[in-house]
């Protein structure tokens, strides 16, 4: 789960970590009000959205008077915002954050993430703050200096001191800085983060260090223990499908594909993407049905499929374990009567009960297309597609 940047720092003034005076605005005269409130000028008026890149995008503006605040503001609220992380399609401006502006000296980089292949957390700093940090590794890796935080110990004030030298700071801007990444830590672990991003991080001239942007990832599987955060999410940031999916506690992720997937287990819908992709076609999503694929699951699994005008056909693979595979074809058949389905549906079920279900499929009134294997689904599955 995502959160807009006005949230990350209400959440980080809770943990002590250094952040700008702002407050969210939901209308232009909102904007101007708030304004107001702060310390004088200049005023940083930002578009919040789920997603990097606003500056370049015509989303974050600096005012120096109250007319250029409510200018900006008009211009930002409910313009489509495009950057490189939103797609072409850009994402529409329903909140702004109205922030003071800060004297900038030095723009610094600083995130929290697991790193899988050490199965521990990594925090990461780099000197070229502003910049997007997939750049930076791809150009001067060695500007982005880590430590590995273990997960008994957690993150030692020794690491960050460490971090804080390799940024080159000095004086009491280590000082503050230990005292941020610290924090941040804390955040991290305290409300089940799977990542933290503050880019940039600054200096400013009188030697603070503040944190001035909080992009921040949750678990979804902590959410249970999260309460506050579940208030927090925005689901006009989301996928219409997706959130659908949710509701029914489906995993749905929509892809650029044509062929709409229904497979039960993450790993067996993996592997049927790949093989998708290697007789040519381009998964239109990821959908994990779970290990309950009755009539009603799998009629909401078509609906959430056929909701994306792109799918040309549709790909059913479930293994039956825990579910029979009989249970699985008379799951789809009814579905089948209950949801308009106007494109080829290919079913592919191995495991327990296999044969009985290959019968009730081939005995049905519907037109199905029957797979014989993984890879005789996915050649069908790709061609029905063209």
């Amino acid at each position: 789960m995502k959160i807009h940047e006005y949230q990350g720092k209400e959440l980080f003034r809770k943990f002590n970590v250094n952040v700008p005076v702002g407050y969210p605005a939901f209308s232009v005269d909102e904007a101007v009000s708030l304004a107001k409130q702060l310390e004088g000028f200049p005023v940083v008026v930002k578009a919040q959205i789920h997603a990097g890149g606003r500056g370049k995008g015509g989303g974050v503006k600096l005012a120096h008077s109250i007319e250029e605040v409510r200018e900006i503001a008009k211009t930002i609220l409910g313009m489509q915002l495009v950057t490189h992380q939103t797609g072409p399609e850009g994402k529409q401006v329903q909140r702004l954050l109205i922030e003071s502006g800060i004297p900038i000296e030095r723009e610094l980089y600083a995130g929290i993430v697991l790193d899988r292949g050490s199965k521990q957390d990594v925090f990461m700093v780099s000197t070229e703050g502003g910049m997007e940090i997939e750049k930076v590794a791809e150009v001067s890796p060695e500007k982005i200096v880590k430590e590995w935080i273990h997960p008994g110990l957690g993150l030692t004030g020794f690491q960050a001191r460490k971090l804080a030298f390799a940024l080159g700071l000095s004086g009491v801007q280590v000082k503050h800085a230990v005292s941020i990444f610290m924090a941040l830590w804390k955040v991290y672990k305290a409300k089940d983060c799977t990542l933290m991003e503050i880019n940039p991080l600054v200096v400013t001239k009188d030697d603070d260090v503040i944190a001035l942007d909080a992009k921040i990832n949750f678990d979804d599987n902590a959410l249970f223990r999260q309460k506050d955060l579940v208030e927090l999410r925005d689901l006009s940031e989301e996928d219409p499908a997706e959130v659908e999916a949710s509701r029914f506690n489906l995993n749905y992720i929509k892809l650029d594909g044509n062929v709409g997937c229904m497979v039960n287990g993450a790993g067996l819908a993996m592997g049927t993407m790949d093989i998708i992709k290697l007789y040519g076609g381009e998964p239109a999503n990821f959908l994990d049905v779970g290990g309950v694929a009755n009539p009603e699951t799998v009629a909401n699994g078509f609906k959430i499929i056929l909701s994306d005008p792109n799918v040309k056909s549709i790909l059913i693979n479930i293994f039956g374990g825990i579910v029979r595979c009989d249970r699985v074809a008379q799951g789809v058949i009814d579905a089948m009567q209950t949801v308009e389905v106007k494109i080829p549906v290919v079913v592919r079920l191995e495991g327990t009960n296999a044969k009985e279900a290959a019968i009730l499929l081939e005995e049905s009134p519907l037109d199905f297309i029957v797979a014989t294997s993984l890879s005789d689904a996915a050649e069908k599955a790709v061609h029905a597609a063209s």
